[in-house]
């Protein structure tokens, strides 16, 4: 999907760019909607239905229920019936067969799965489009009259397939009208080939060491080679997503969209609390916004807040794939965030920075490797080995073996995981026309690399995507 999707960007982008720059202003969202809708059905020539149905009945209800003549009950219908239809089509094609399954478990019967193929980004866009429609119900923003500019929201490219969720308030004048410079595609540019490089200098790299450890048999994981596995795919889902994160807020720049950043180096957080600050945060304001406020939030009292933040972090895990380990995954870090409400955070906030970002790092890690379950091949055998493996002990010749054939990668993953290269180009002055002669420079030979990577390497996975 990656290759299939950057093939589609070097082809078609500068087809896009010079029509969607040549054209007036009135037609630039058709232009967006129309080459959109192409690059899904280039991946899913046959959900692109599902994607014109989300527009068509989004817009469609958005308009009845902002129309100020369906205020109160009326409205509060049809926004009920818009959350049916969104959460009813993701859950056929994300959830059924995980609840048929669950059923004929639990009540010893053989119901047929339905065995339907996840459409691509589908998780993304239900959101945007729910958003939307929640907030015309809230008054925060005005229906869209205009199905084309509402179609461009909804199935615009640059984050289509894997986010980050862009809340239409975010982009409603944008939408309307926007100013694009030179600046911004330079900038769209440059942040689109670092998110390249991300995923594929490093996270495939990285992620390659992970696809080896996580196919081990279990009398092969020493403790550090299954740690270190761990340790790989915790930086290859960061630069995997992050990295995708920068492609899509670089390719909106050149259209001139604003999106909001997704990502905050959330591995240098000091505690469960701020990661989820800092980690994908366009899903934890989704859930904040639209399930945790209406809940209740904060103010109905501590036993109410706690029962809320478990009924968004069930959600979660779900919101990530319809399988037992997501909602362990999502539990474990609602439980996590209880014992920091209940008094933990304040224990954090007093402890050496140090002491509490390596706590943090080591729930973190232990969270992805239930978040990866499914992709171990003895998973009993692993998690054993991560506390002591009684034959091979701590360290083995392997996990050495292993480690030095990646150090130099797994060394600029975790510098690269952090804010120090930012940091340390702040500090380097230069002119503008230096500054801009070096930028080119560094992101030619990004590109450059990156392409060469794509073209011969075979292992090419977006994690993501499946969600």
């Amino acid at each position: 999907m990656l290759f299939s999707s950057i093939l589609f960007i070097s082809i078609f982008l500068p087809v896009v760019m010079a029509l969607y720059y040549i054209f007036p202003r009135s037609i630039k969202n058709a232009i967006l909607l129309f080459f959109s809708l192409i690059f899904y059905a280039w991946g899913e020539p046959v959900y692109v239905v599902l994607m014109l149905a989300s527009i068509i009945v989004s817009y469609i209800l958005g308009l009845l229920i902002g129309s100020s003549k369906l205020k109160g009950t009326r409205a509060k219908i049809f926004l009920v019936i818009s959350i049916i239809f969104h959460l009813g089509m993701l859950g056929v094609f994300k959830y059924a067969d995980f609840a048929i399954g669950i059923a004929n478990k639990l009540f010893g019967i053989n119901a047929q799965l339905l065995e339907l193929a996840l459409p691509i980004g589908i998780s993304f866009y239900t959101f945007q489009a729910l958003s939307y429609l929640i907030d015309v119900y809230r008054g925060i923003v005005e229906p869209n009259k205009n199905i084309i500019d509402f179609g461009a929201y909804i199935a615009m490219f640059p984050q289509l397939i894997a986010g980050p969720i862009v809340r239409y308030k975010t982009v409603a004048e944008e939408l309307k009208g926007r100013r694009e410079s030179l600046d911004d595609v330079t900038y769209g540019i440059k942040r689109f080939t670092i998110g390249l490089a991300k995923k594929v200098l490093l996270a495939n790299t990285i992620g390659a060491l992970w696809n080896t450890i996580s196919a081990m048999e279990g009398k092969e994981l020493s403790t550090a080679t299954a740690w270190l596995g761990l340790l790989s795919f915790t930086l290859q889902i960061y630069f995997d997503f992050s990295g995708y994160s920068d492609m899509a807020i670089g390719l909106g720049r050149m259209f001139g969209f604003h999106f909001l950043e997704n990502f905050d180096y959330p591995y240098e957080s000091k505690s469960i609390t701020e990661f989820w600050r800092r980690w994908h945060m366009s899903l934890g304001t989704w859930f904040r916004e639209y399930v945790y406020y209406p809940l209740g939030g904060n103010k109905k009292g501590i036993v109410r807040q706690l029962i809320n933040i478990f009924i968004v972090w069930m959600l979660t895990g779900l919101w990530h794939g319809a399988s037992l380990n997501f909602v362990i995954w999502g539990l474990f870090y609602g439980v996590l965030l209880l014992i920091e409400k209940v008094g933990f955070y304040k224990i954090l906030e007093k402890m050496p920075s140090l002491i509490a970002r390596c706590y943090t790092l080591i729930m973190v890690v232990i969270g992805w490797g239930i978040f990866s379950y499914e992709d171990i091949k003895y998973p009993k055998e692993f998690f054993s080995a991560l506390f002591f493996n009684a034959d091979l002990g701590l360290v083995s010749h392997n996990a050495l073996y292993l480690l030095t054939g990646s150090l130099g990668f797994i060394i600029l993953g975790l510098i690269g995981s952090t804010s120090i290269p930012k940091t340390l180009a702040s500090k380097i002055k230069l002119n503008k026309n230096a500054g801009f002669i070096i930028g080119f420079i560094f992101t030619a030979i990004l590109l450059c690399l990156s392409m060469a990577f794509i073209v011969s390497d075979t292992y090419n996975p977006f994690l993501y995507f499946r969600f």
